[in-house]
């Protein structure tokens, strides 16, 4: 664990720190590419050491992050991991540790969407290609079952969202303002302001950090 438990702070200086919650290995193309820009810091959060992140963590506890210290927080399939119950847990240690004007990018499965393969009796067939292989319903639903059947017990799904559903979420934890937006590779992308923003500025935040990875399936932000 890293940090004293007063709480790890971003570092001296102009540059805006990222809390990258859930990094994995440290690979540039793990965060979106409008926090890759030289004013951004990021700042490697991992539950696990193997992945060698700057703080080991779970994103339920997050009290060696203090409150009101960093500018983003970016959380890419990460919170379908949570049960249910530990879901406003985790958005609210997200609240607590972000700046007054600052923001949060989740991504995680889009359950409406993945729905759909299901109802049509598509379950175990392959709905995408990743880099680790392809994927179907199933794992979308249930975790990805290549690593479960390797041991990574952790990659297991235990809830869902819609796009709804997750605005509902934010809203409860205290977050003002939230966008989603569904894409055509059953993810589920929201971008979430602690403050009221402006229509633009949450527009704005969105084209810049939400992750272009594939054509939206529905309007992308403008």
């Amino acid at each position: 664990m890293a940090g004293p438990s007063a709480g790890v702070v971003a570092g001296p200086g102009p540059r805006l720190t990222v809390l990258h919650c859930g990094c994995g290995p440290a690979r540039r193309e793990n965060i979106p590419h409008g926090f890759q820009g030289l004013e951004w810091r990021e700042l490697r959060y991992d539950i696990d050491p193997a992945a060698a992140p700057d703080i080991v963590g779970s994103i339920i506890d997050m009290s060696v992050v203090a409150t009101g210290s960093i500018d983003a927080l970016y959380n890419s399939h990460v919170i379908e991991h949570l049960y249910p119950h530990e879901v406003p847990v985790a958005l609210g240690e997200f609240h607590r540790v972000l700046k007054a004007e600052g923001f949060v990018v989740l991504g995680c499965p889009d359950l409406q969407s993945v729905a759909e393969q299901v109802a049509t009796g598509r379950l175990m067939e392959t709905a995408v290609q990743s880099p680790s292989g392809p994927i179907s319903a199933v794992d979308m639903l249930y975790g990805y079952r290549p690593a479960l059947a390797a041991g990574n017990l952790f990659m297991a799904h235990r809830t869902g969202f819609t796009a709804g559903s997750i605005g509902e979420h934010f809203g409860a934890a205290g977050f003002v303002r939230a966008l989603t937006v569904r894409s055509a590779t059953y993810d589920l992308w929201a971008l979430a302001t602690k403050h009221d923003a402006a229509d633009d500025e949450l527009y704005r935040l969105a084209n810049a950090f939400l992750p272009r990875v594939a054509p939206w399936a529905g309007p992308p932000p403008v």
